[in-house]
């Protein structure tokens, strides 16, 4: 009986590693060939570049008791007018009673796929082919699939590093004993045996880029391991170009980066493959500085946009990726307070100008206020909002004129004050007691007469966040200068009505502060004399 002379990939895992490297492979000729040779030289390097000292030349052959049969043995057991690759199953009749059915079901169906696979061939192409082949391939997986293919050496070794070096000495010696026995290689404990198929055939194949187009992204990246496992270099370059210009989807944004650094293929493309995902391959990191020129950019397209509908979408869509990427760095304080002042200058000449009768251009002392708002927005998100504090409370020549500019025109201009009264009450500013004060005195009566106009005009207004604002920044001053507030107050509001913000809960704040606690302190005051008296007179 011939001698059959056997290989066997193995695929182990690094115990140093933290996950499994897509190039852990070690081999282990038979008895017969390695009786009195040794490796060569570089057949070692490459090892040990390949594999990072993985490989074991003596370990032992793999166990090839598998658990189970699979369906698709069944199936190939049947009548078929195709030619179907043998797919085997050591020790048939046992079964595992435990496996469920879904698992069978999964397993069912990629042995379709795979027979698919190997029986679908193009008209001169030689994957799988009995009549050609000096090599017979076995893939097997660690759930017991073992799936056997016919190969051609030369191809393998013409296209792969990996079997380049180790098929050629072999193959040599093997040729020089004129031995009739086929030569027959195993791939043991595969992670995709399906996907190792698909990388085999595109050695095969004459436009690789063509092939992948019919794949989709999961399905590259797993090429595209097994491509750099086994030192595939046109493989992995048509998966990268694939990835470089195909879309990808959001949940597959994370696999792409987590694999392409993994493998580590910067020389050969990786880098161009990222530069869609990081401007850190593009820029190297340079301080943020391409990074805050576009945010900048963006926000300066919004402030100056035509359409307002679609204004106020793009502010809404810019808020909110800042809000998601709030960092220091991407953009300076004096940046967002160079874009802001431009603003209030703008706002300033119209608002003056509208005050002296001239109606040009009126309409844009509601955009400009608006403007002022969605900034003031960011610095408050930002925890940077006290210095526009300071510079809106300082702006009494506009609150001087403000009877003067019609309502319909000026309402906005107040809403910027009501959103300072919401930092304020919230917390979220925290002034000087005195510029406080002055944000009151100078802008709380506009505010007043503008309240009107606000609820009915603005929508989407939260009149009580607003009116809680007002109350919580009145109650931060001296108890006698929240006195003089709400007193005031309580009179327009009796005058006013719903034109006047409802401050209720401020005022009795107030009056619980001015009142109940004063006369609670002058009766614990008494009590204490009365006390004290008695013990010096007993």
């Amino acid at each position: 009986m011939a001698t059959t002379t056997r290989t066997t990939f193995l695929k182990r895992r690094s115990i140093s590693a933290s996950a499994e490297s897509p190039s852990s492979y070690r081999i282990r000729f038979s008895p017969i060939m390695d009786s009195n040779e040794s490796f060569p030289s570089s057949f070692s390097k490459f090892n040990s570049a390949l594999t990072a000292g993985l490989l074991n030349p003596m370990s032992p052959p793999p166990d090839k008791t598998r658990s189970s049969p699979t369906l698709f043995e069944m199936m190939a057991s049947e009548p078929d007018v195709h030619h179907r690759p043998t797919t085997h199953i050591p020790n048939p009749t046992t079964t595992n009673a435990n496996h469920k059915p879904q698992i069978l079901d999964r397993q069912a169906l990629m042995m379709q796929r795979i027979s698919e696979l190997l029986g679908s061939r193009s008209p001169g192409n030689q994957f799988n082919d009995p009549l050609s082949s000096d090599i017979k391939l076995t893939l097997s997986s660690k759930d017991g699939i073992s799936v056997s293919m016919n190969v051609h050496r030369q191809i393998l070794v013409a296209h792969s590093r990996f079997f380049s070096v180790k098929l050629s000495d072999r193959w040599t010696n093997l040729q020089q004993q004129r031995s009739p026995v086929p030569y027959e290689v195993e791939i043991a404990d595969c992670d995709d045996v399906e996907v190792y198929i698909e990388t085999l055939r595109l050695m095969y194949c004459k436009d690789l880029r063509k092939k992948l187009m019919r794949e989709d992204v999961s399905r590259v990246l797993g090429i595209l391991k097994v491509s750099a496992a086994i030192g595939f270099d046109a493989g992995v370059l048509s998966c990268l170009e694939y990835l470089e210009a195909a879309p990808w989807a959001e949940d597959e944004e994370e696999k792409v980066a987590s694999l392409l650094s993994e493998l580590r293929l910067e020389a050969v493309g990786a880098g161009e493959v990222l530069k869609r995902v990081s401007t850190d391959v593009v820029s190297g990191n340079e301080e943020g500085s391409d990074n805050e020129e576009v945010l900048l950019k963006l926000i300066r397209v919004v402030l100056e946009g035509k359409d307002e509908k679609a204004r106020r979408e793009m502010k809404g869509l810019v808020s909110k990726m800042l809000r998601e990427n709030a960092s220091q760095n991407d953009l300076r304080k004096e940046s967002l307070y160079l874009a802001c002042d431009d603003c209030l200058q703008l706002l300033r000449h119209h608002f003056l100008q509208a005050a002296a009768l001239d109606m040009q251009d009126v309409s844009q002392i509601a955009r400009q206020a608006d403007n002022l708002h969605w900034i003031l927005d960011i610095l408050v998100d930002r925890q940077i909002a006290e210095d526009f504090l300071k510079t809106w409370a300082s702006q009494s020549d506009l609150a001087e004129v403000h009877s003067k500019v019609p309502a319909v025109h000026r309402f906005e201009v107040s809403r910027v004050t009501a959103r300072l009264f919401v930092g304020i009450g919230k917390g979220q500013l925290l002034a000087s007691k005195d510029v406080r004060c002055l944000l009151l005195k100078t802008w709380l009566v506009p505010f007043y007469d503008d309240f009107g106009w606000m609820r009915r005009a603005s929508k989407g207004l939260d009149r009580h966040l607003i009116e809680d604002g007002l109350s919580n920044t009145i109650l931060t001053l001296p108890l006698s200068w929240q006195q003089d507030i709400l007193l005031a107050w309580f009179n327009r509001f009796l005058n006013s009505g719903e034109d006047c913000p409802n401050i209720q809960r401020g005022f009795e704040v107030w009056w619980r502060r001015a009142f109940w606690k004063r006369n609670g302190e002058q009766e614990r005051t008494r009590q204490l004399r009365i006390t004290t008296t008695s013990v010096e007179n007993p």
